[in-house]
């Protein structure tokens, strides 16, 4: 017979992965506070799944389109700025998770395009659930703009949670 630490081990290990995408926006903050509320709060320390929250860094040169004279002195302040804001946007997400008793948190900063980023992140932890915010695009913006959301629904092979946040009555 397994001891307590033992089959606490084995349950961890069982534990299916929900991914969380998380940026500086307001629709990723609410998804990532309303995911913790309804599934890892009410389950005090016994969570039924691991958390990997992930952030996807935008390349320099998806960030600035330069090319030519100064482009090698701009560069490396904008790469700084990107690092600086993914710190932080990390930052603010596992204090979140710690104020919930959520302490077993594995995070993630990956550059790229967020659309591919978090679909490998789905097929790298074998994650059962990805998590994200949705902007609430209507169909010309969506159509236009793309949307994270709409693209990890059909290419990432796991369930995917759009978290829309409700709009505020005035």
């Amino acid at each position: 017979m397994a001891s307590p630490a033992e089959a606490e081990a084995e349950a961890v290990a069982e534990k299916q992965v929900m991914v969380v995408a998380i940026d500086d926006s307001q629709q990723s903050t609410y998804a990532l506070k309303w995911t913790l509320n309804h599934f890892f709060t009410p389950y005090a320390s016994n969570h039924p799944f691991k958390l990997v929250l992930v952030h996807a860094k935008p390349t320099v040169s998806s960030t600035v389109g330069l090319a030519g004279h100064g482009a090698a002195e701009i560069l490396p302040m904008v790469e700084a700025d990107l690092k600086k804001i993914a710190a932080r946007i990390i930052g603010t997400a596992k204090e979140y998770c710690h104020s919930k008793s959520v302490h077993d948190v594995k995070v993630e900063v990956v550059e790229g395009d967020a659309r591919n980023v978090l679909c490998e992140a789905v097929e790298k932890h074998h994650a059962s659930i990805l998590v994200v915010g949705s902007h609430g695009y209507g169909a010309i913006k969506r159509a236009v703009l793309g949307s994270v959301s709409d693209y990890c629904a059909h290419h990432a092979n796991c369930t995917v949670m759009i978290v829309k946040r409700p709009k505020i009555k005035h």
